[in-house]
């Protein structure tokens, strides 16, 4: 009976202390959970805080003649001057057209449907001729090749010249005569300076 009972007060001993150190562990692992959900609070109140503030609202600017350096900017800067200048682009071509204006619309069929050739429209005579020349270049040495192989050439080549007439036209009118849009940046801002 003593051994029995010695026994029995071994088995609910260890019992015991396996309850205990079950109670420990859960005691461990809800300590563990209430600073991980601390920490996940607070990067919640971090992140709520920083979208809350709201930076100074620019006025957009409306230029798209003039490319911007972007070396310095990130991805996100980029891309907000692009949808700026998207917007400066709507509200350039929805103004009511004025005496002596070119019209984009022209512009842009012209120049996708003939190519550079539709830049004599409204672009820079020193860019359209010299392309026009090339484009003329082009189309007697692709007459040789078979039109497969020229399709995916000119479902590229054929809208961007198309953006370009239609860039040519704006420019036109915004200022008042023929506007380069390719060359040196450098040299744009001299001629700038020399004709105030």
């Amino acid at each position: 009976m003593e051994r029995l009972a010695a026994l029995e007060a071994e088995v609910k001993a260890d019992a015991a202390a396996k309850q205990a150190r079950k109670e420990a562990a859960l005691a461990k692992v809800r300590e563990q959970r209430a600073k991980e959900q601390a920490a996940k609070d607070e990067l919640r109140q971090r992140q709520a805080a920083l979208v809350t503030r709201k930076p100074a609202a620019k006025k957009p600017v409306i230029d798209i003649g003039d490319d911007d350096d972007a070396g310095g900017k990130d991805e996100i800067g980029g891309a907000l001057e692009l949808a700026r200048k998207a917007h400066g682009v709507k509200a350039e071509l929805t103004k009511a057209p004025k005496q002596g204006d070119k019209s984009w619309v022209k512009s842009g069929v012209a120049s996708m449907v003939l190519g550079p050739i539709g830049w004599l429209y409204a672009g820079s005579l020193r860019e359209a001729v010299p392309a026009s020349v090339a484009w003329l270049a082009f189309a007697a040495i692709a007459a040789k090749l078979p039109w497969i192989l020229l399709m995916p050439v000119l479902l590229v080549a054929m809208p961007l010249s198309g953006i370009a007439g239609l860039l040519y036209a704006v420019q036109y009118n915004r200022h008042g005569g023929r506007q380069r849009l390719f060359g040196d940046k450098a040299e744009k801002k001299q001629l700038a300076a020399k004709s105030k």
